[in-house]
């Protein structure tokens, strides 16, 4: 509750009550007249701008979102009507719009139990853009006759021209000229004085000239009159005859609500840096809609119009909203006589700027001169909202994203690398003149995850690249997180195909995870094989090369490359394997010993599996065995101390290499082996005192 109410800062009162006086008076011609639209007396339209919105207000984690009547739901259950065969403005039609509102309600509570909020993840900012803008567009079309004395449009760009078209040859000059001049003043002032509420003063301007102005006499129209008094409680009634029909009804008009408001709410709350609960704004949908429909109401949706006012204001919490509702009350209260004194031109003039102020035609600009793809998603959206309606410009601007992101994926960055002289890392050839490849060696870097739609051009890329000369193919697979079943299989074909050739095929530089997918798919045994190796360099000294590196295309040269990495000390087996390591390594020390009864000794054992060990793998390989000495005695019928000597030497020959080559991992790798050491006492008593009598000689 009260969310941005929260640690409330009292220099955010004037803006937040001041603004919130402006929306209460801007909502009423624009809820009433979307209330008609919906079937409804106007009155029903201000009913909606009371509880509903600060039901909203306390529930939201929005600071500026304003939710009330507006277009896209009135416009739904209004044609939802005539499908129903109810009459607009009958009593008919005041039983039905409750329920179909009670049930949308409902829909928008199920979509928060579920967590449906996270859909709008899925949504990129050019189609959040061209869907702010369309719907702009679109409701800027639906008031332009409302400047020349007509009734508002509905429906989509068609619609909209046409009855445009077929009301211009009635307009009402006076009207024309009080709208366009009411209008001009608020984009003059909103360039020039942008935190004047100016929208209070023309609309003040507006009242006073029908007090001394007869405005019917020049054909201006002013909002009706409507009954004094609060709304009553009602309990919707159900007609079970038009359950489904309505059941349908309210379930589109719900998707409607929460796409529009939850795209929109995202959209200002990115461009005022702060962030909003996706899934506790639908918890307030449907709690407001509720409150909309025990008083009678149509369902009700977030404004952009009253929320780019907000922004335009200076309103910085939800204050704005709980403040124009009880404006609003106390308008009904003993304020409706005012109502009939505004004229409709200047309030639709109001709306407008509003509205024109939040269309993001910058951002198309920039989009034009960044991405041609993202400008093009953008004018989908836009185009889309414009000319199929809410739902379906969301739907194209969806569609057109994620044939962006399958295109791009399916055709990434990608690079032959090799070996700057003097440069410590593997750089593209393609962009380097003077990178050079190692010989006999193709590395490839692929920047994207490999799937159905791009394994054909990782395919082709490394079997172009080969010939009777290379040894072995290493991948830099750094960029790819995942593979899928397609890429997998084709893997599979690649890796064998290059064995047939002779060639050895090596993954590299990827995380962990993605060893998990490779067994889970299939290709564990090239991980067993060392396939899958944790870096380049590793992949080389496989090969049997180590740095300096022979280069091709220069005579006689050599490459030193030795990067020095912070993971360096990370056992391989670990990340290769995961949770299965312990289990790989025992199981590798059972075949171990098993061979050792055919005469196999240590040295061959240890050359055999996971060729280039690291540091921190043969030791921990080392620990395993001697928990086994016991048993290689038995099977080998050699001297216990003999044995235990051997492996001590081994891991003597370690510990210097480590000193040399990476000595600042030498206090780790003591403090660890002395973990290793106690979990051998535990586990192999009698091996740890033959190792430790042997490290008391030495």
């Amino acid at each position: 509750m009260c969310h941005t109410l929260r640690n409330y800062k009292k220099e955010n009162i004037i803006p937040d009550i001041l603004t919130g006086i402006i929306i209460a008076a801007v909502s009423i011609p624009i809820s009433m007249g979307y209330s008609q639209i919906a079937g409804l007396p106007a009155v029903y339209g201000l009913y909606g701008s009371v509880l509903p919105i600060i039901v909203f207000g306390l529930l939201s984690t929005s600071r500026q979102f304003i939710f009330g009547v507006d277009a896209a739901p009135a416009a739904l259950v209004g044609a939802a009507l005539v499908t129903l065969g109810v009459t607009p403005g009958t009593e008919e039609a005041m039983q039905v719009v409750p329920v179909i509102t009670f049930f949308t309600a409902i829909w928008l509570l199920v979509f928060f139990l579920f967590k449906a909020g996270k859909l709008v993840n899925y949504i990129s900012t050019p189609v959040m853009g061209g869907f702010i803008s369309g719907i702009c567009a679109t409701i800027i079309l639906m008031q332009i006759p409302k400047l020349y004395g007509a009734g508002a449009g509905t429906g989509e760009l068609f619609e909209l021209m046409e009855h445009i078209a077929a009301t211009v040859k009635d307009a009402n000059m006076p009207s024309i000229v009080m709208g366009v001049i009411a209008l001009v003043i608020l984009l003059v002032s909103r360039r020039l004085i942008p935190k004047f509420p100016m929208a209070i003063c023309v609309m003040a301007a507006g009242a006073v000239m029908s007090c001394f102005i007869d405005m019917d006499e020049y054909g201006i129209v002013c909002l009706s009159e409507v009954s004094r008094g609060l709304p009553s409680f009602i309990v919707p009634q159900v007609d079970v005859r038009m359950l489904p029909d309505i059941l349908t009804v309210s379930l589109s008009v719900a998707v409607v609500i929460m796409a529009e408001t939850l795209l929109a709410e995202n959209n200002f709350a990115q461009k005022n840096r702060y962030k909003i609960d996706d899934n506790q704004e639908l918890l307030a949908f449907g709690a407001a809609n509720l409150a909309a429909a025990f008083t009678g109401c149509c369902p009700i949706n977030g404004s952009v119009s009253r929320t780019t006012m907000n922004e335009q204001y200076g309103g910085r919490t939800q204050l704005t909203g709980i403040t124009a509702g009880v404006v609003m009350i106390v308008i009904l209260l003993c304020g409706t006589g005012f109502i009939g004194y505004l004229p409709v031109p200047v309030l639709t003039a109001i709306v407008i700027s509003a509205l024109y102020s939040a269309m993001e035609f910058d951002l198309a600009a920039r989009l034009w001169k960044v991405s041609k793809v993202e400008f093009y998603i953008f004018c989908g959206a836009f185009l889309g909202v414009l000319l199929l309606g809410t739902i379906n410009g969301v739907l194209i601007g969806m569609i057109l994203s994620f044939v962006a992101v399958i295109k791009k994926a399916a055709d990434p960055p990608r690079n032959f690398l090799g070996l700057v002289p003097g440069h410590g890392e593997f750089l593209a050839l393609e962009k380097f003149k003077h990178a050079y490849p190692i010989q006999h060696v193709v590395i490839y870097r692929f920047s994207s995850n490999l799937f159905f739609a791009n394994i054909a051009t990782f395919q082709k890329d490394i079997m172009d690249a080969v010939d009777e000369e290379t040894r072995a193919v290493i991948v830099d697979a750094s960029a790819i997180g995942s593979v899928d079943v397609t890429a997998a299989k084709t893997l599979r074909i690649m890796y064998d195909t290059l064995a047939d050739m002779g060639i050895k095929l090596y993954i590299t530089e990827h995380i962990g995870q993605l060893n998990v997918q490779l067994r889970k798919l299939g290709l564990g045994d090239l991980i067993e094989n060392g396939s899958v190796r944790q870096t380049i360099e590793r992949a080389l000294a496989d090969c049997g090369l180590s740095s300096p590196y022979p280069l091709v295309g220069v005579h006689n040269s050599y490459h030193d490359i030795r990067r020095k990495r912070t993971d360096t000390m990370v056992q391989e087996l670990v990340w290769a394997f995961g949770d299965d390591a312990e289990d790989v390594i025992e199981r590798h020390i059972q075949e171990s010993i098993r061979s050792m009864k055919n005469g196999a000794d240590m040295e061959q054992i240890m050359s055999g599996f996971w060729s280039q060990m690291d540091i921190q793998d043969e030791d921990e390989w080392l620990e395993h065995m001697e928990s086994h000495i016991e048993e290689i005695v038995r099977v080998t019928g050699e001297d216990e101390n003999k044995i235990a000597e051997h492996i001590e030497r081994r891991r003597k020959q370690l510990y210097e290499r480590l000193e040399k080559e990476h000595p600042e991992f030498v206090e780790r790798y003591k403090a660890r082996r002395t973990r290793m050491d106690e979990r051998l006492r535990k586990h192999n008593p009698a091996a740890y005192e033959v190792v430790m009598k042997l490290r008391e000689k030495e």
